[in-house]
């Protein structure tokens, strides 16, 4: 922790990072207990990156391809290590973590899913919550593990499944509730 009590926090992301800025913004804007020290990425491109850089956030960036599993996730490892990141944020980092990797960090890493977990794992969860003709769904904050999607929840948001709604407008709407619920459970988090 730094010596004002904040927890040190690292992003992975994949892509552009909307729930990653509401992270950022909230750790700002408030006593969240965390600051965001570590923005890192699997996909270089990433405009997440480009947006964390511009805040004056240390990003990292490292493709997979050609380097392995093991090598790729012992240069993120260090990268988070190096910037003294105590607790890791999955923010749409689209890559399954190594068992030898979650097993580093255990009890560390919170990750944002797009259903009402235990429903739902793994993709498209808008399409298959319309398509189970469900009422609602949701977005939910868990501890992650080994098994994809099933540690611990932390903390869930509730949205209704309106009708004439397709994957897309769902998508839209349980993301208002994504970006609102992450920044609230982590500092409960951090807090604890």
């Amino acid at each position: 922790m730094r010596p004002d009590g904040r927890a040190k926090v690292g992003i992975l992301i994949s892509g552009r990072g909307s729930n990653m800025q509401s992270l950022v913004a909230a750790a700002r804007a408030a006593d969240a207990g965390y600051e965001v020290v570590l923005v890192a990425s699997d996909k270089p491109e990433a405009a997440g990156l480009a947006w964390a850089a511009e805040q004056g956030i240390t990003t990292f960036a490292l493709s997979p391809k050609g380097i392995g599993k093991p090598a790729y996730e012992a240069a993120i490892d260090e990268a988070l290590r190096d910037a003294g990141v105590e607790v890791i944020a999955l923010a749409g980092y689209m890559r399954l973590l190594s068992g030898d990797f979650v097993a580093r960090w255990r009890g560390r890493i919170l990750n944002i899913h797009p259903s009402l977990l235990p429903l739902y794992k793994g993709l498209d969860t808008h399409a298959r919550a319309i398509a189970a003709g469900d009422a609602k769904a949701g977005c939910s904050v868990h501890i992650v593990t080994e098994a994809l999607d099933d540690g611990k929840v932390l903390g869930q948001a509730e949205v209704p499944i309106l009708p004439g709604d397709d994957a897309t407008a769902l998508a839209a709407r349980v993301l208002v509730e994504e970006h609102r619920l992450y920044p609230q459970v982590l500092t409960e988090f951090v807090r604890r």
